[in-house]
């Protein structure tokens, strides 16, 4: 369910409303508050090593337990997404980064708590300053380098996920080939 299906009453007076049409703010006819209902955002990293292997994580909590993914997390207020990754990164898998860039943005939802959230998934790539020492934090089940070739996007747990891996190959073209129908390294 859309977050803006859990609004029933103006949150400024009280005032019973009609929750809005997805996409809509919500309006009060009585006092005129709107709450729009903009997407969260959110960061992701491909981190390549010197070998040019790949670092995913599994992910150990729904949504998309045990399927793999970019290290990342939800940016939070006030925040730079270039701060983001590198405070996620190190909070979820323990590395420091260079040579961040920009990929690409995805849309994507994300299920929580019975409530849809609607997000803007950031994403980036990277190189790790060391590879030593890689941890997985609570919410990771495991921490892995993979072969890009290896790695298929439907291996990875969000539909933004899979659009970004694709953008990574288009970015990495000598990978391109040899990704389609071979399953992700274990």
């Amino acid at each position: 369910m859309h977050p803006s299906r859990q609004f029933h009453h103006c949150p400024r007076c009280g005032q019973p409303v009609d929750p809005p049409v997805t996409g809509a703010p919500l309006t009060c006819g009585r006092c005129g508050f709107r709450l729009y209902f903009n997407p969260a955002v959110a960061v992701a990293v491909f981190i390549q090593r010197e070998d040019g292997r790949i670092l995913l994580i599994r992910r150990a909590q729904e949504p998309g337990a045990g399927l793999w993914a970019p290290p990342g997390g939800f940016i939070d207020i006030g925040e730079r997404a270039e701060s983001a990754v590198h405070r996620e990164i190190f909070e979820e898998v323990g590395l420091r980064l260079r040579a961040l860039r920009f990929l690409c943005s995805q849309p994507n939802e994300y299920a929580f708590g019975g409530v849809t959230y609607p997000v803007l998934d950031l994403f980036f790539t990277a190189q790790a300053i060391s590879t030593e020492g890689a941890t997985s934090a609570e919410e990771v089940h495991a921490v892995e380098w993979h072969e890009p070739h290896l790695l298929r996007g439907e291996d990875l747990a969000f539909p933004s996920m899979r659009a970004a891996w694709q953008e990574w190959l288009r970015t990495n073209p000598a990978f391109a080939a040899d990704s389609a129908g071979d399953s992700l390294a274990r």
